[in-house]
């Protein structure tokens, strides 16, 4: 199948950034990267900070409730606070693996994640970077999709649904190209990102769906529309989204899922080596199931040498945020 490509220059940003709130919550190269590929939210402000995560709760079950948390001093020990339940692990351990995680990048590293249960979230690196999603636009482009149909008040197509479900279970290119077109294309994604919150995701221009730009932040937000009621996606809508990601193919349920204690997740990932360098973009988000936790987890990461050493990174940064998030 061939491959279109836009050379793209390799872009690395140092990672050292943490913000917390309550709660915070996209054309690849061409048509081949399957080679293996509400509205209420808030946006916390980037920082020079390099000081350690702190995570902050919000009241359990009531959504983003916006705490922004000063920086802290460097040299300082890491903020935290208790949240319902008193963590069973040293926060500063879990901090300290956090970091750990984050210095193995090699490129830049972003990391997003909140737990629905206590409303406890956190936000780590790359400050002011943008992020080719590779293929996990593609859970983007079908909740544009359904949003768009619910708008008309239809359901999809069955045309569209077999679309859908290689788009997202196989990691299909076609299908992905099929539905872009499906929305409108770039101006279409774009429109309904800024209905559903997104504030720094932009649209891959000239078909190039793959080299949308994100960050770790929006796609907690996507993740939320798909995963909890406060969200434009209907009961039905957000339903078959997530029978979708359940029933992703084996060798691709890497990512984020290496954050659940048993099992439990549903996950869409991306991967993408850039013609420019060679150098591998590799995405995870999903939801995770943790020694009772629900969370909805998004880890970002480009710049890595080969993609055996991205999938390895992004796995210990979900993990270490897990952790950090609910102490276990």
């Amino acid at each position: 199948m061939a491959i279109r490509s836009v050379p793209r220059a390799r872009v690395l940003v140092p990672v050292g950034l943490l913000v917390a709130a309550g709660a915070v919550a996209a054309a690849l190269q061409g048509p081949s990267d399957g080679v293996g590929s509400g509205p209420q939210m808030s946006v916390v402000a980037d920082t020079t900070s390099t000081a350690p995560p702190a995570v902050t709760p919000a009241a359990p079950g009531n959504g983003p409730a916006v705490t922004p948390t000063a920086p802290a001093a460097p040299t300082t020990a890491p903020s935290t606070t208790t949240a319902a339940a008193a963590p069973t692990a040293s926060p500063g351990d879990a901090v300290a693996a956090l970091h750990s995680a984050v210095d193995r990048a090699e490129g830049a590293v972003s990391v997003a994640v909140t737990d629905l249960g206590t409303g406890q979230s956190l936000s780590y690196g790359g400050p002011g970077h943008g992020f080719a999603t590779a293929s996990i636009v593609k859970l983007d482009i079908l909740a544009t999709l359904l949003l768009r149909t619910q708008d008309a008040g239809a359901a999809p197509t069955a045309a569209q649904r077999d679309l859908a479900t290689t788009m997202i279970e196989n990691s299909d290119n076609d299908s992905a190209t099929g539905l872009w077109e499906e929305i409108g294309a770039d101006p279409g994604l774009d429109a309904a990102n800024a209905r559903f919150g997104l504030t720094a995701t932009e649209a891959g221009q000239d078909g190039y769906w793959g080299l949308t730009t994100t960050t770790a932040d929006d796609q907690l937000r996507l993740l939320r529309q798909v995963f909890t009621g406060d969200s434009l996606l209907s009961a039905t809508s957000r339903d078959y989204i997530r029978e979708l990601l359940d029933q992703v193919e084996e060798d691709q349920r890497w990512g984020v899922g290496a954050a659940a204690s048993d099992g439990g997740f549903a996950v869409k990932n991306g991967w993408l080596p850039r013609d420019s360098d060679g150098l591998w973009v590799i995405n995870s988000i999903g939801r995770v199931e943790r020694d009772g936790h629900e969370l909805l987890i998004a880890v970002v990461s480009d710049g890595n040498t080969t993609d055996t050493d991205g999938v390895d990174l992004v796995e210990s940064v979900a993990r270490a945020a897990a952790e950090a998030v609910t102490g276990s």
